[in-house]
């Protein structure tokens, strides 16, 4: 869908997006790019098995959504009736190392919100219903789920508003926050719907799917404060690359 962008290539940010490999984890893909380049970015698609050392030419980063993450990963219990992506998990827990050591803005998306979270040793709710056992067995990919944004969050920023419908197609949850992570909205369940973490350039993940909410404008809002971030990253990233040959 990129191959034909050369010239925006060398004039817009580079936005990777990961995924699992094969057709599966392309359903969502051709959204993403969407969102991004109406956002004006350039979106390049990471899978497993691809060479993580990718992540080293992009200026941001979007990790998606798709299978659950494997219990392994924060020591929960193995459950046999989940689908799950081992190869992928790793991928992305490397990637986002990656982009941890360069400061890369990151916007996690679904399973990518809860990815975020272990990056930094949180935990999650492997059956959030088992926990939240008001919380109807209802998924949808309409924005019918209420979310309460959190005040003073770059998500209520971003968004605008101190309420947002969203969708809803998860059923595991952000349970212990990570290092430096805190809540940025939750629904009325009181299940965690996005976090972010303070101080840093752009680090937001969110628990529904903006990019199948495309022509939603404050939903789009997410993609388009993350091509700025990637934008201002770039400018700094060259500024540092000058000043280096300068010496």
């Amino acid at each position: 869908m990129t191959d034909h962008l050369p010239t925006l290539g060398r004039r817009w940010p580079r936005i990777g997006v990961t995924g699992s490999a094969g057709r599966r984890g392309g359903r969502l893909w051709p959204l993403h790019a969407l969102s991004l380049l109406m956002a004006g970015a350039v979106p390049r698609r990471l899978v497993p098995g691809a060479d993580v050392e990718q992540v080293d030419d992009l200026d941001a980063l979007v990790i998606g959504g798709g299978d659950d993450i494997g219990a392994s990963v924060y020591g929960g219990d193995v459950m046999l009736d989940v689908r799950i992506d081992p190869a992928r998990d790793a991928f992305e827990l490397a990637a986002l190392e990656r982009a941890e050591r360069r400061g890369l803005p990151v916007l996690g998306v679904c399973r990518g919100a809860q990815m975020l979270n272990l990056s930094r040793g949180g935990t999650l709710h492997q059956d959030m219903y088992a926990v939240y056992r008001e919380t109807p067995r209802r998924r949808t990919v309409l924005p019918r789920k209420r979310v309460d944004v959190a005040p003073r969050t770059r998500l209520r920023r971003l968004l605008g508003r101190a309420v947002t419908g969203v969708n809803s197609l998860h059923h595991q949850a952000v349970d212990r926050l990570g290092a430096g992570v805190r809540v940025a909205a939750r629904d009325q369940h009181g299940i965690v719907q996005a976090i972010e973490v303070p101080g840093r350039r752009f680090f937001l993940g969110v628990q529904w799917h903006p990019e199948l909410l495309f022509y939603r404008g404050r939903q789009a809002g997410l993609y388009r404060g993350l091509a700025r971030a990637a934008r201002r990253h770039r400018r700094l990233a060259v500024g540092r690359h000058h000043s280096s040959d300068v010496r």
